[in-house]
């Protein structure tokens, strides 16, 4: 099957080299010749019991309450260390080093941003945790700087920053984890284990919700209001976005304003679109559509507070099988939580209640009247794994297993539960999706240059 795994359309395009050395000239992680020779010289050959010196990206909510705890507790057993915290904000960078002193003892390297770091402190990997347009470039620059990376979801909100970044990763061979926890998940390993026996039979649906009610969801105003351009680097936070003058809500709450994310798809459907890949082995959706808007919060966001997308999923060189997925999303209203739910004739994967049942299935006198057999699932329980949305979660089992996964990799120089190649996947389903609502129109992918299209050209972002 055609595909983004194909090596040849992997490579940076002309354009993208450009747009990428555009980036580097001002960006976060503009690690230029200087750094990356420091890195190329500063390179240790790591040995089996050698410690893994690590570097924060970023000392987001995200990395002091999720990713760090689980890093923190498996570091001694794996010997694993922080060695530096690199963020363009002041306050963030002495935040970042208080508190690993006060969990680890140890004093930890400051750094304004990303080249910084490279150049200052001998770091082996990084821990990505900043806003979600950085993460692709961030990660480009990374492995370049020969770092292995945990970084977080989404891996890309446009096609040209998924490129670079899965080249750049694939000609560096170093260990990559997207932060897809699912993957890492024993339910989510448990249902892709069973869906693969094939006693599910073929997937027919899928539905996805993803509901809060929340109007300080990705709000950050006491933060706003602290923070001064001074304090930080603007132009360096806006890497290759279209300049715009400074703003701390732009900064402190990009997951409300495009160009910078996407909102509802990257930082919350990508988790679940990437179950579909997982489960299926599809790369990516042959098409989609999506309506929403701004109905609950008048806030001066740019991005949906409510959001459908549908999808069409199949293999590629075959429209006439496949399967649909719908997926919701509001913010202004909570009834039904999170939902997963994967359908075939015969029944119901649930995982949201972690069961498979048969719900739905073909009966005895439905099949009947067709001179078919019924078509019930046995019922069964996977393992326990729930997901809380009334807050950002913490070091839950997933993210626990998954950062242990990662550094497990690391040292075994082995390919983690979600590699590059996954979060590439997931953001292509995400820019389609961006693409569909922004312009009101259907969008497809081209294989042949790895483009999202509407309307028969390449959407521009």
């Amino acid at each position: 099957m055609a595909g983004p795994d194909k090596e040849t359309r992997m490579s940076i395009t002309r354009r993208d080299f450009v747009k990428m050395a555009a980036a580097g000239a001002a960006g976060w992680a503009a690690a230029g010749g200087g750094a990356r020779r420091a890195a190329a010289e500063g390179a240790r050959v790591r040995g089996a019991n050698d410690r893994v010196r690590v570097g924060i990206l970023g000392f987001s909510d995200r990395c002091r309450s999720s990713l760090l705890p689980p890093f923190l507790a498996f570091a001694k057993e794996l010997n694993f260390e922080i060695v530096g915290v690199a963020d363009l904000w002041s306050r963030r960078r002495a935040e970042g080093v208080a508190f690993l002193k006060e969990k680890t003892g140890l004093g930890v390297t400051a750094a304004r941003n990303a080249e910084e770091l490279y150049e200052k402190v001998g770091v082996d990997a990084v821990i990505i945790s900043t806003a979600d347009f950085q993460h692709a470039l961030l990660l480009a620059d990374a492995v370049r700087a020969k770092c292995d990376a945990y970084v977080e979801k989404p891996f890309a909100e446009t096609m040209a920053d998924a490129r670079a970044a899965l080249a750049a990763v694939r000609a560096s061979g170093r260990i990559v984890q997207v932060g897809s926890q699912r993957r890492s998940g024993t339910n989510y390993q448990a249902a892709f284990e069973y869906l693969k026996s094939g006693q599910f039979g073929p997937i027919t649906m899928v539905e996805m919700s993803w509901n809060v009610n929340q109007p300080g969801r990705w709000r950050r105003p006491e933060l706003v209001a602290a923070l001064k351009e001074a304090d930080t680097d603007w132009k360096r936070y806006l890497l290759n976005r279209p300049f715009e003058p400074w703003d701390p809500r732009k900064y402190l709450e990009y997951r409300l304003f495009w160009p910078y994310s996407s909102g509802i798809p990257g930082q919350w459907m990508c988790h679940q679109i990437d179950t579909v890949h997982w489960f299926t082995g599809l790369p990516h959706p042959r098409s989609v559509a999506a309506n929403g808007g701004i109905y609950g919060w008048k806030d001066g966001r740019r991005n949906a507070d409510t959001l459908t997308a549908v999808f069409d999923y199949g293999p590629l060189d075959d429209p006439t099988t496949g399967f649909q997925v719908v997926y919701s999303s509001r913010m202004h209203n909570s009834a039904g939580g999170v939902k997963e739910y994967y359908f075939s004739n015969g029944g119901k994967l649930d995982l949201d209640k972690n069961v498979v049942t048969s719900e739905g299935g073909l009966t005895e006198g439905s099949a009947a009247e067709m001179g078919l057999k019924a078509n019930l699932l046995a019922e069964f329980k996977l393992p326990e794994a729930k997901v809380d949305t009334a807050a950002d979660t913490g070091s839950d089992p997933m993210t626990s297993s998954h950062v242990r996964n990662w550094m497990e990799c690391v040292r075994g120089r082995r390919t983690p539960n979600a590699d590059a190649t996954a979060g590439y996947r997931h953001a292509i389903a995400c820019a389609m999706t961006t693409a569909a609502f922004r312009t009101g129109m259907r969008a497809t992918f081209d294989e042949a240059t790895q483009e999202v299209m509407t309307g028969g050209k390449v959407f521009q972002y």
